[in-house]
């Protein structure tokens, strides 16, 4: 790190950080809250799920590949059919916003997640 110059502006002292610094010690900033969030649990996503989630049909498919989950097991756990979550996998049925809650629910996931 260089050497800050101090100044004072309307009677509030100020330390002048060259740019570049500055925006290296906001990184290490970023960088520590995001390392503390996964300490304390928060789920990451490896970049190939994030690639596939961006050029997928279905992303409760994905999510649903994702997660090793059988079409049936997810259907049985959010509450619905096989037959009715193949249709809404498949983009023949849409699914109301209670079943995309449940669904998102099962899958751990934000409903923002499945939803494009």
């Amino acid at each position: 790190m260089g050497v800050f110059n101090r100044t004072v502006i309307d009677g509030k002292p100020f330390v002048l950080v060259p740019e570049e610094e500055f925006e290296d010690m906001m990184d290490i900033i970023m960088a520590k809250e995001i390392l503390a969030r996964i300490e304390a649990g928060e789920e990451t996503w490896p970049a190939e799920l994030v690639y596939e989630l961006l050029d997928t049909d279905s992303r409760i498919r994905t999510y649903r590949n994702y997660r090793k989950l059988s079409v049936s097991d997810l259907a049985a756990a959010a509450g619905i059919s096989q037959p009715y979550l193949s249709e809404i996998e498949s983009g023949k049925k849409t699914a109301s916003v209670d079943v995309l809650k449940r669904i998102a629910a099962a899958l751990k996931v934000d409903l923002d997640d499945i939803v494009v």
